[in-house]
């Protein structure tokens, strides 16, 4: 019974693992970034999405999000930790919402992403500082992700991503 225990414990371990990282986590240079351009490709690969779709996609992925990195961080004891890029997955995904996939706004949303969540201005510094557990983890990137997307529309309506 305990052997089953253990694997079970495991199993769910690599999953959280998994989750969290979403594997790219663990290359040792730059995993914010790996994880931002992950989920760049996975958003072109999916294609366009209807707001509503893509609103849903952002929100389970939040979920899953949020609870991998809860057991990823309780496991390690860290907060934040460099190799959790879930959060940039649902960032990106923010970012990129209901703006046409071409080449230029896909850069565009990247960089601008990457932008926020490296520089954090307020009050996603805020949010990263004081915000505790998977929550705050999560939310800075939403946040960062939410300023890059009204950017970006910005950009776009203006003309400038044409």
């Amino acid at each position: 019974m305990s052997q089953l225990k253990h694997s079970t414990a495991s199993a769910r371990a690599y999953l959280a693992m998994s989750l969290s990282t979403l594997f790219v986590g663990l290359v040792p240079k730059a995993p914010g970034t790996w994880g931002s351009l992950l989920a760049l490709l996975i958003w072109w690969a999916i294609g366009p999405l209807s707001l509503p779709e893509g609103l849903l996609l952002v929100l389970l992925a939040f979920i899953l999000g949020t609870v991998s990195t809860h057991f990823y961080e309780k496991w390690f004891d860290r907060h934040d930790p460099k190799e959790v890029v879930v959060d940039e997955l649902v960032g990106m995904w923010i970012t990129l919402l209901i703006i046409p996939l071409t080449p230029l706004t896909l850069i565009a949303g990247f960089l601008l992403f990457r932008f926020f969540d490296i520089l954090k201005p307020f009050p996603i510094n805020w949010i990263d500082r004081k915000m505790p557990g998977a929550l705050g983890t999560m939310l800075d990137d939403v946040l960062a992700g939410v300023f890059a997307f009204v950017l970006l529309q910005s950009l776009y309506r203006a003309g400038w991503l044409v």
